[in-house]
């Protein structure tokens, strides 16, 4: 498997891809965002992310950073998009 490490984006984010694919990326040290298809709502409740306010209908989060605990979970965040979907019940 291909890994790629993180390199500048189109709109000046920091992207970080696996293979082709892009996981996630960090907007400066402030913010970092993500879609995640498993769906919003658990993350949303936990107050670990908000939706993307650029993209609110969609699968897409964000996660202000501020500390360095904010930091290690956006790690975990962004771990999730490496994590196979749960199995329908």
């Amino acid at each position: 498997m291909a890994r790629d490490s993180g390199r500048p984006g189109r709109r000046g984010e920091l992207s970080f891809k696996l293979d082709r694919r892009e996981i996630g990326h960090l907007h400066g040290d402030h913010a970092g965002t993500s879609a995640f298809p498993g769906g919003l709502g658990r993350l949303i409740a936990q107050g670990r992310i908000v939706p993307h306010p650029v993209f609110p209908d969609a699968q897409d989060w964000r996660r202000r950073i501020e500390s360095d605990a904010d930091i290690d979970d956006v790690i975990e965040l962004l771990r999730l998009q490496l994590r196979p979907p749960a199995p329908a019940a």
